[in-house]
């Protein structure tokens, strides 16, 4: 695709949260994070690529020492449909007798999510938490996909900036937008 088709891409969709509805959400977030994890000593891993984002302003709001690594692992790569879990990089913390809060954009269906918490405790993590930004809402999750702080639920539509992405653009958006839907 071209730049061009990127700026029309944004240009025409929905804004759906703006900056300032991510921020306040993020600050939400961090405060019930606060109150649950703050002397647990955890490590937070962020999910590459989409939970950069989120990783990034979700900690700095966090007032407690705390560990940081990431993972990247993917059903997606490329396409919009996803396929069988692929590992690209596992953390490099041991997550043995550790509380694990995994941080990423969004949960959809959550099979990814589910996958990496599965490898987690099978790394001997004391507790896993989930962190999402978004909790997209449809029938489709997978039996007990559920996040346990979330930012924004959205509706079911597809969904780019902060962190989620079209084509591999608009990542950095600090609002969150949805492609416009076809008649």
């Amino acid at each position: 695709m071209l730049l061009k088709d990127m700026e029309d891409i944004r240009q025409k969709a929905d804004c759906l949260k703006s900056a300032q509805e991510v921020d306040d959400a993020l600050s939400r977030m961090a405060q019930q994070i606060t109150e649950r994890l703050a002397e647990s000593n955890p490590v937070a891993i962020c999910i590459m690529n989409g939970g950069l984002f989120v990783t990034g302003k979700l900690v700095d709001k966090l007032p407690f020492a705390l560990e940081l690594d990431y993972l990247h692992a993917t059903r997606y790569g490329a396409e919009l449909t996803g396929g069988n879990l692929l590992w690209k990089v596992k953390p490099e913390r041991s997550l043995k007798g550790r509380t694990v809060l995994l941080v990423d954009d969004i949960l959809d269906e959550g099979v990814t999510l589910a996958e990496i918490e599965r490898y987690c405790r099978e790394e001997g993590a004391a507790a896993v938490y989930t962190a999402v930004l978004v909790d997209k809402i449809h029938d489709r999750k997978a039996p007990g996909a559920k996040a346990d702080f979330v930012g924004l639920e959205v509706e079911d539509r597809f969904l780019f900036g902060c962190g989620m992405d079209i084509a591999g653009y608009w990542r950095n958006l600090p609002a969150l937008y949805a492609m416009k839907e076809q008649n």
